[in-house]
């Protein structure tokens, strides 16, 4: 009867990884988290085997190099399965906060910031359709002890034990009082914790099977209901908005231009390579009306970098690929690791300006993606990268008069789509999805510069200032 019982649960798993396969709406991530001698390993192999591994990773993280030249959350974000494939995450960033904690790599209050990272993350993922299902091994620690001891006096087993699980032995009462605050702080109606004592002996894969199924058939009935509070600003001067810029500035003369501009690509240039030599990341952020001249202004940049440290990203519609992941995906596979720059042609912003208008996404999730991108922004920040936000603005006449300009010039012409004359008879609900993007992600530490690009050369020595007073501000060298 039990064989029988195994059976029919292998198959309702398989059924219900198809299904999920096939249908392609979310993505499931299993969190296998718990005390060393828990049997994590021979738990997630027998998984593994019931279910069809061809559509299941499992990760077993150790921090490489490149993930320690990113963000912390970037080796999480990277590594996440696209919808209709299973993740299993050894440890995960469960481990990461719990074993830090233990070893008072992380104090109080650094692991409190931590737990709340945790829950935010949590909440972006399954905001993404990403169903999550949490498991957490214990074990006593007379037992834990006992069964290492045993592990480790027969010869063909005694390569499971390490010096790394008799530290874990060793740090049982905290990793408990900790696991115990972690679970309270980050479970949901949507992605409980299952509890399961793993002494030897105990049957694990049952109850993890059953639950499993549970979450994967009732995955698409389950959406993200927590509202974030209002994005709270630190003190900031006034926010930036387009009306600031009714009075536009003069022309700037060539022979004038020219002379400046050598002379801020000389200043930026002498400051990028100092970054570099550093270590510290930059990413800049160019948004704008279209034809605004963001292409022209980031040639001038670019110009003053060395290109063997720096990419740009021309960001479009996402691909049929990206749209396999949660939206954020795209824009942390393109983070600058430390020491580079990444310039984005177009940026995460999207999100609540050309998905907004265009009704691509309902209004939950825009005014959601406010709190998301300030919470990736925040991330940026802690890591150190120098982050700066530019937006390029011109008014109507001056745009008519770029798109007809490109509309009878051959080299431009290309330039010029359907698209842009689109969001042109949309003009007035850009501007305002503009001022309301301005407003809610205008922060002292994450600032929107308003570039007046009405004149040309004047938007591309005021975008190459910024840059150059933002590393020199980072670097703190007078310019």
């Amino acid at each position: 009867m039990a064989s029988d019982k195994q059976d029919e649960l292998r198959f309702q798993l398989l059924s219900a990884q198809l299904e999920l396969a096939r249908s392609e709406d979310r993505a499931v991530v299993v969190l296998v988290a718990g005390h060393a001698g828990t049997g994590k390993g021979h738990l997630i192999n027998r998984l593994n085997h019931w279910l069809e591994n061809r559509l299941t990773e499992v990760q077993a993280l150790v921090p490489s190099e490149d993930d320690r030249r990113h963000p912390y959350w970037w080796r999480y974000w990277t590594r996440l399965p696209p919808r209709g494939r299973i993740g299993i995450f050894v440890h995960g960033w469960v481990g990461d906060a719990l074993f830090a904690g233990a070893a008072r790599r992380l104090g109080e209050g650094a692991l409190a910031d931590r737990l709340q990272e945790i829950v935010t993350f949590e909440s972006d993922l399954r905001a993404a359709g990403i169903t999550l299902v949490k498991l957490w091994l214990d074990i006593d620690v007379e037992v834990q002890g006992q069964h290492l001891a045993a592990l480790e006096a027969d010869p063909e087993t005694r390569w499971q034990v390490t010096e790394e699980k008799w530290q874990r032995h060793s740090q049982h009462e905290a990793i408990q009082q900790l696991g115990q605050q972690l679970r309270k702080t980050t479970a949901t109606d949507e992605s409980p914790w299952l509890c399961l004592d793993a002494s030897p002996g105990s049957d694990l894969l049952t109850p993890v099977v059953e639950h499993m199924i549970v979450a994967m058939e009732g995955a698409g009935r389950l959406t993200e209901t927590a509202v974030r509070p209002v994005i709270e600003h630190s003190v900031v001067k006034a926010v930036p908005q387009l009306s600031d810029l009714a009075e536009h500035t003069g022309a700037i003369g060539k022979v004038e231009y020219r002379e400046q501009l050598a002379s801020a690509q000389a200043q930026l240039a002498e400051l990028a390579r100092r970054a570099v030599w550093r270590g510290i990341p930059l990413v800049v952020v160019f948004e704008g009306h279209d034809a605004a001249g963001k292409g022209g202004s980031i040639h001038r940049l670019t110009s003053a970098l060395d290109a063997r440290t720096y990419r740009v990203h021309s960001i479009a519609a996402p691909s049929e690929q990206e749209l396999r992941y949660a939206w954020q995906w795209r824009f942390w596979q393109r983070l600058p690791i430390d020491g580079s720059v990444a310039v984005f042609d177009r940026s995460w912003y999207g999100r609540v300006l050309v998905e907004r208008v265009e009704s691509l996404i309902d209004e939950p999730e825009w005014r959601l993606g406010y709190h998301q991108i300030v919470d990736f922004e925040n991330q940026l920040l802690s890591h150190g990268t120098v982050l700066v936000k530019l937006f390029l603005a011109i008014n109507s006449d001056e745009q008519l008069k770029r798109f007809k300009a490109r509309a009878v010039t051959p080299h431009k012409q290309h330039k010029l789509t359907d698209e842009d004359w689109r969001n042109r008879a949309r003009w007035d609900d850009y501007q305002q999805a503009i001022d309301e993007m301005l407003a809610a992600t205008h922060r002292s530490e994450a600032p929107w510069t308003l570039v007046d690009a009405n004149d040309k050369r004047r938007a591309r020595l005021a975008v190459l200032h910024e840059v150059t007073a933002r590393l020199a501000d980072r670097l703190q060298v007078d310019q």
